[in-house]
């Protein structure tokens, strides 16, 4: 199964990239209004978001390959 690979603004606290604030999927910016969760693999880190347009969706980081990857989507709206 192929991931959709996004552009991810972050917020930068204590660490870089520490919680995304919005993301580019296809040629629309969603703003992450809120952080459900979070958790972490050996080499990822991943957020569950509620966007701006209502909907869930799972972004992974991934330190290995150094960048977002969208791993899921539902539509709640």
């Amino acid at each position: 199964m192929s991931r959709i690979q996004l552009r991810v603004r972050c917020y930068a606290g204590r660490k870089a990239d520490e919680r995304p604030l919005s993301f580019e999927l296809g040629s629309r910016e969603y703003m992450v209004e809120e952080v459900l969760d979070q958790w972490y693999g050996p080499d990822d880190t991943f957020f569950k978001v509620r966007a701006d347009d209502g909907n869930l969706y799972i972004l992974k980081q991934s330190t290995a390959a150094n960048g977002w990857t969208l791993e899921s989507f539902r539509r709640l709206c």
